[in-house]
């Protein structure tokens, strides 16, 4: 009799084979979940929520796409959270990060005009044109903008991926994960959280050159040393 196949693999015929199979399978699973939970351990006693947050110098809003040329849902919800971090005090300045690549794609332009509306004075947001990944986003803000202390907004599920890389990348603070609603989005994101994870391990140990760096900016500094306090 043939043995059955599974897309042109052969399956064991003994329940030596199986047992063998099962426990090879269970081992790449785990070595699969390593970087995640070590992310997520990693994280702890440094997510914090809007009211409970200390306060630091710079909010590092990382984007999360655009819709029609405006703020997807869950980026909106990051900038709220940025904009009551400023209306509190809690933060000077938010450096916005996201993808400019194209000239008709502005997503740290969107964030900006959004922060307007919504209580930051348009002086105290600074762009970030080329944050394409969390990565490069987090070592731009180091090497680029000079940040050295930040509280990082974004969504649960990534807000501890977030952490570890701009821990790596030279920069310390507490991060603030904007709750959302458990649907298809949500999952879908923690899904994907899970297999970046795996990239993420790569960065914080290689520590590559972002897509683009180009030359230091001063916007971080001149923007906590202009006046006009929170409102």
């Amino acid at each position: 009799m043939r043995m059955p196949k599974w897309r042109g693999v052969r399956l064991p015929r003994t329940q030596t084979g199986w047992r063998r199979l099962v426990r090879w399978t269970v081992v790449v699973c785990v070595v699969a979940l390593l970087p995640a939970t070590w992310l997520r351990l990693a994280g702890d006693g440094r997510v914090r929520t809007v009211a409970d947050v200390p306060s630091e110098p710079v909010a590092v809003v990382f984007g999360a796409g655009l819709w029609g040329g405006r703020p997807s849902p869950y980026l909106a919800h990051r900038l709220d959270a940025a904009a009551q971090l400023y209306r509190a005090g809690k933060v000077k300045v938010v450096l916005v990060t996201g993808d400019n690549s194209r000239t008709t794609y502005n997503e740290p332009g969107a964030m900006r005009t959004y922060l307007a509306g919504h209580g930051v004075p348009q002086g105290k947001v600074v762009l970030d044109y080329a944050g394409f990944d969390t990565w490069d986003s987090c070592s731009r803000a180091k090497r680029i903008f000079g940040v050295d202390r930040a509280v990082l907004v974004s969504q649960g599920f990534h807000i501890r991926r977030a952490l570890a890389l701009c821990k790596a990348a030279g920069i310390s603070g507490y991060g603030v994960g904007v709750d959302e609603k458990h649907d298809a989005t949500w999952y879908a994101s923690g899904v994907r959280e899970l297999l970046a994870a795996g990239k993420a391990a790569v960065d914080m140990a290689v520590k590559p050159d972002p897509h683009f760096l180009g030359p230091r900016e001063q916007g971080v500094a001149r923007a906590l040393t202009a006046g006009g306090p929170p409102r």
